[in-house]
């Protein structure tokens, strides 16, 4: 089975007084709803997050009243509702980044016939915001909100590289306690790829996300540090040899990176 990232009753800090375990735990429900599972029942949902059946089924009518859920009377499940879309769609409007660095990303999707995308982390992976494609036959087909492993992908690892050392041996510790006893096959190939960014200023996947998938991505520090993102190009790996990430690739990443902080810039002086 793999790890998941939902919350259990135990790791949610309720000895934090201005904590609100109530929120947390309707804010859990949402997320326990996986990629392409249409439906939820409130047994498998209370499986997932570790909350109580009864809360759940207080959680769900009211996320329901509220529009963040529907519910199918005849199977008696839930499925995500147009609130939830509302407020995605809410975020990424207001993310000046894209507008900026969608030209800037298609272009080099254009020339390479790779998938180029801008990704946040959420807690154990990165989610797309902007993602464009080539036109060739063996480009990966990802859209936004697509989510990646940070330890895995060229993308995460970039954006682990872009931390600052605090937040980043932070953030090791929590992926450390997610993998558990497989940790230490992950953790080499973080270790490589930061040996990368020091020696090439950008971070290689070659076959650890998937088999046949090779990367190359680099962070997109914003704000002195205050915000972090990463940008990555990648692609059928028998198209994208270690020379072309290295020689080819990566170097018009981090063109784009600098243009894209360059055009972003003046707009938060």
């Amino acid at each position: 089975m793999e790890p998941n990232d939902i919350a259990d009753e135990g790791s949610l800090p309720s000895k934090d007084r201005n904590f609100v375990t109530a929120l947390a735990r309707g804010l859990e429900l949402l997320r326990a709803f996986g990629s392409g599972e249409e439906y939820l029942g409130n047994a498998e949902l209370s499986n997932r997050t570790g909350v109580p059946r009864p809360t759940v089924s207080r959680l769900t009518y009211t996320l329901t009243q509220l529009g963040y859920l529907q519910h199918n009377t005849h199977l008696e499940k839930y499925r995500l509702g147009p609130g939830i879309l509302a407020l995605g769609y809410r975020y990424l409007a207001n993310m000046g980044i894209r507008e900026i660095a969608r030209p800037h990303l298609q272009k080099l999707a254009d020339a390479t016939d790779c998938n180029v995308s801008l990704g946040s982390a959420d807690r154990n992976d990165m989610v797309y915001l902007e993602t464009c494609h080539g036109h060739g036959p063996l480009v990966i087909r990802l859209n936004i909100g697509s989510r990646l492993p940070i330890a895995t992908s060229a993308i995460g690892r970039a954006w682990l590289c872009g931390l600052s050392n605090e937040r980043c041996q932070q953030v090791l510790q929590e992926l450390e306690a997610f993998y558990g006893s497989e940790w230490p096959r992950y953790k080499a190939g973080i270790d490589k790829s930061m040996k990368d960014y020091a020696e090439y200023g950008f971070c290689l996947s070659e076959q650890d996300w998937q088999q046949d998938i090779s990367a190359v991505a680099m962070p997109l520090i914003l704000e002195n540090g205050g915000e972090v993102m990463a940008i990555n190009c990648g692609g059928a790996s028998l198209r994208l040899d270690h020379k072309r990430l290295v020689n080819n690739l990566g170097p018009r990443l981090k063109e784009i990176a600098l243009n894209i902080k360059n055009e972003l810039e003046p707009r938060h002086r």
